[in-house]
């Protein structure tokens, strides 16, 4: 399948979890793609990992909090492929903590990774994906921005910003041709889910694997979700066939925002 025959992408966060699916994906779909890491030996080991299968594929690091460095990784994969048409940004971080005990510098951190770094990317990015025709971002974001659990009030506020700043781009490039689409993930099996994990156990890998099966059972699917499974999401929104949706916010969440907390007997209602 070539659904992206012939089209550039650069994903941020493109060495691991979701943005690495999205990788892999896009290049069995026929596309060139920029991955995107601060570690530029954890990106090129995903290039080279494509490139072996026959695809065309680059590293680039690059920090997304740095808006030069990120304006340098977008110019060199123009340079590279010609053009840009896709940009997944995927990089995140998950931090824990109420607004009363998350000190400024956390809140900081989650603020300038989650949030400021796919305005620096889609800054940088737009002038290229408005040439395209049919230029699409598809920001990588969470249903914690529409619902939340105790104490992880920087990563709430930082994924309900997404979503605010996935709209305005939506419509402020709609006129240009350029959509823009938000994923809103449940749990998913990522490093960084596993990272989660191993703190609210005693980080054992037998202790992390049955937290991770306790909140796969709270998604009515009964499981959490492979990467691949949202890249299967992005992939659909970054593409033609999607080109009359944008501004949009899909929920990749296993039926979790569908369903209500408490369980009423059967023969009830």
């Amino acid at each position: 399948m070539n659904e992206h025959a012939g089209r550039t992408a650069f994903i941020t966060g493109g060495s691991s979890g979701i943005g690495r699916s999205v990788a892999l994906l896009l290049a069995r779909e026929g596309a060139s793609v920029a991955v995107s890491a601060p570690s530029h030996d954890e990106a090129q080991a995903v290039a080279d990992s494509l490139a072996a299968d026959g695809a065309k594929a680059i590293a680039v690091a690059a920090d997304v909090r740095d808006g030069p460095a990120v304006a340098a990784a977008i110019g060199e994969t123009v340079r590279a492929f010609g053009g840009l048409d896709i940009l997944v940004t995927s990089a995140g971080v998950q931090r824990y903590g109420t607004v009363a005990d998350t000190s400024e510098k956390t809140w900081d951190e989650v603020f300038a990774v989650n949030v400021k770094g796919v305005y620096l990317t889609a800054q940088a990015a737009l002038p290229y994906l408005r040439r395209s025709g049919a230029g699409a971002i598809v920001v990588v974001s969470s249903v914690q921005a529409h619902v939340t659990q105790s104490g992880v009030a920087a990563y709430a506020a930082s994924k309900g910003a997404l979503n605010a700043l996935t709209r305005s781009m939506a419509i402020d490039e709609a006129s240009h041709g350029v959509r823009v689409n938000a994923v809103c993930p449940g749990s998913v099996d990522t490093p960084m889910l596993r990272w989660s994990a191993a703190q609210f156990s005693d980080g054992s890998p037998r202790a992390v694997q049955e937290t991770v099966n306790e909140w796969g059972r709270s998604h009515p699917l009964g499981r959490v979700a492979r990467p691949e499974e949202v890249a299967q999401v992005v992939s659909f929104l970054a593409s033609t066939r999607a080109s009359f949706v944008t501004g949009e916010d899909v929920r990749v969440d296993g039926g979790l925002l569908a369903s209500l907390a408490v369980r009423i007997p059967e023969g009830e209602s």
